[in-house]
């Protein structure tokens, strides 16, 4: 099959890692866990070995973690993490902690100009090329092309053509994280005009208040870093809410 021959790969292509991440997520819910899991590793494990291949070191540290565990999950990006590609271009487009989601948010506002947080498949494609430019990352055309055809086959989960920045960014909670219905009701108490974005005197209130809703204790030695984290992912010092929300809120079930 062909993920089997992927795997027995030195080297795969971005186009080739999502067609393993296809092949094993089976039931399409986003993640490779349980049975997935263990199904991987078994035929990671007999695919390397029959191409004469050893596992990587990446590769025999991701086994020792899960091998046993069939409680575990991972992601598209852990794959690209574990398996030999040509570049790790997916980690690119999840942002895992605020320090590295400044990039990432100046360059996506240069497409999302009015804050609706969806950028089109025509403008997905230069803010593709933005993102890998500001990580020093040289592509051709049609690379390019590739990356852009495999983030819509990622994310655009309606088919509709847009790239929504929900879908794309992992929010970046550090020690806070709260519920979506007690953002969105603390949010609109301090956007009183309706404006859709909060400043930085307003962001100080609004935290109090959540942590006070979610029952949680402001660490004032931290409090100050972590807000000036926050509004360097700001827009001229507005917070909208779209953007703040991935940066405060947990999923909810």
């Amino acid at each position: 099959m062909a993920a089997e021959a992927h795997l027995q790969a030195a080297e795969i292509s971005a186009s080739q890692c999502f067609e393993i991440w296809r092949h094993y997520d089976s039931d399409g819910n986003g993640y490779m866990d349980g049975k997935e899991l263990q199904t991987f590793i078994q035929e990671l494990q007999q695919a390397r070995k029959k191409a004469g291949l050893e596992l990587t070191s990446e590769m025999k540290a991701f086994v020792d973690q899960y091998g046993g565990n069939v409680d575990g999950k991972i992601g598209i990006v852990e794959l690209a993490q574990i398996l030999p590609t040509e570049e790790n271009f997916l980690l690119f487009f999840r942002c895992q902690q605020l320090k590295s989601s400044e990039d990432f948010m100046q360059t996506w506002r240069k497409y999302d100009t009015d804050h609706s947080g969806f950028i089109d498949t025509e403008e997905l494609k230069n803010f593709l090329k933005d993102l890998l430019q500001k990580a020093n990352k040289q592509i051709d055309d049609a690379k390019l092309t590739e990356y852009t055809e495999i983030m819509l086959r990622m994310f655009d989960a309606n088919n509709d053509g847009k790239l929504e920045l929900t879908e794309m960014v992992t929010p970046s909670t550090g020690k806070f994280s709260y519920k979506i219905s007690e953002f969105n009701k603390a949010f609109e108490m301090y956007d009183q005009d309706g404006s859709g974005f909060i400043d930085e005197n307003e962001l100080d209130a609004l935290l109090k208040d959540l942590c006070e809703k979610n029952k949680k204790e402001l660490d004032i030695n931290s409090i100050s870093t972590y807000k000036k984290n926050i509004m360097a992912l700001s827009d001229g010092g507005k917070l909208y809410r779209t953007e703040l929300a991935l940066i405060l809120c947990a999923e909810e079930n």
